[in-house]
Order: C-alpha cells, then structure tokens, then sequence
C-alpha cells in the first residue's frame, strides 16, 4: 500500500512519511515505526499522549499500512498556534494542551504584570463567559491588548491586581489567544513562583 492510499487497520489517509522514515523503513521490515510529536522534546521513549500514529513495513522494508494513536494529543506546533508572546503564554499553551501543567502556569503568572482594561474610575472591567462565570480580562503582552480595540488599560503586577478583583471574580488570560484560561485567584494566590518546574503532564 502507497503512502497516499488509505490504511485499511485506520481507516484514514495515511500521512506521506519523511525520507527520514523511508529510510528507516528499508533497514527495519515488517517493524512499526512511529511518528511523534514536533512538539515533544524529551527523552528515552516517548510517552503514548506525543505519539501521533505509526507506519507498518513490509517484508522488503516498504512503508505499507498506517495505524492512528487514539491516544494522541497534539502539541502547540502541532496545532499551529503561534509563538508564545511571553513565558505566561507559554506555559498556558503547554498546560492546555497536555504537554505541561496548570501548576507551572500558575507559577509563570503569580508574578507577572499584566494589562488589565479600566473604567474611568480606574476599577477593572468585567465581563462574564459562556458558562456564566464572572471574569477579569487581562493580557500578558501588547498583541494580545492590541486584539481588543483602543480600550484604556494600565500594567499592574497580578499580586496587585488579585488585591483588586470584585468578589467572585477570576481572571481570563489573554481571551482572545489560542490558549485563553480562566484562572481562580484562590489558585493564583496560593502558587509559589520559586517552585520547581513540573515535568509534562500525562
């Protein structure tokens, strides 16, 4: 079977392998040999979660058959998300899409200065998602801001701003980016910045 026809076991196309592969596959028959995450860069066998699929080689060493990975959770690359703006951005892109943790979110944010919209009394702007939470918008970096119109806005650390919330409000992280999270303060207030980087979660 071609790397353009479909994989019987799968039932989806099968994706065209890189020479790299091809060349693996001459010196491996009737292997499988998977394909991973561009976004994984760890070490020793790669976890279930970055493995998005794995070709099948026949007895001479050629690419015949594709086998999905229901497993597969695809990365902030593999998405085509943008570059992070900040370390904020990045740890929030890792943590939604499995390849990092809230808790090293959290950390990157318990800290930081952000923007944050204002009325004219100076008091932050709310707004309120879909399923009905109240919520403090704020922006880790100008292209962020820049998604929401000429607004007033000012720069304040988060400690500062947690300080400032209206009762029952959390905070959404850059709303309009591809990784956008609402965040409770009581998480936010309890992280510790000076902790240890968590490994990838699972």
């Amino acid at each position: 079977m071609r790397a353009n026809e479909m994989s019987e076991r799968s039932g989806t196309a099968m994706p065209t392998p890189p020479d790299d592969i091809v060349e693996a596959a001459r010196l491996a028959p009737e292997h499988w040999i998977s394909m991973i995450d561009p976004g994984w860069d760890g070490e020793g066998v790669p976890p279930d979660r970055v493995v998005v699929g794995r070709w099948r080689t026949g007895t001479t060493g050629e690419i015949e058959e594709w086998e999905d990975n229901e497993a597969y959770r695809p990365s902030p690359e593999a998405l085509g998300w943008p570059e992070p703006t900040d370390d904020v951005d990045h740890a929030l892109q890792l943590a939604v899409t499995g390849y990092g943790t809230v808790e090293d979110a959290l950390r990157a944010l318990a800290t930081a200065e952000v923007a944050v919209l204002t009325l004219p009394d100076g008091s932050p702007v709310t707004a309120a998602v879909a399923d009905g939470r109240l919520v403090v918008p704020v922006f880790t970096a100008a292209p962020h801001l820049a998604g929401v119109g000429a607004f007033a806005s000012e720069r304040v650390t988060v400690p500062a701003l947690l300080d400032r919330l209206p009762p029952g409000h959390a905070l959404y992280v850059n709303p309009a980016g591809p990784a956008g999270t609402v965040l409770e303060p009581g998480r936010l207030a309890g992280a510790d910045p000076g902790g240890t980087r968590s490994e990838d979660a699972d």
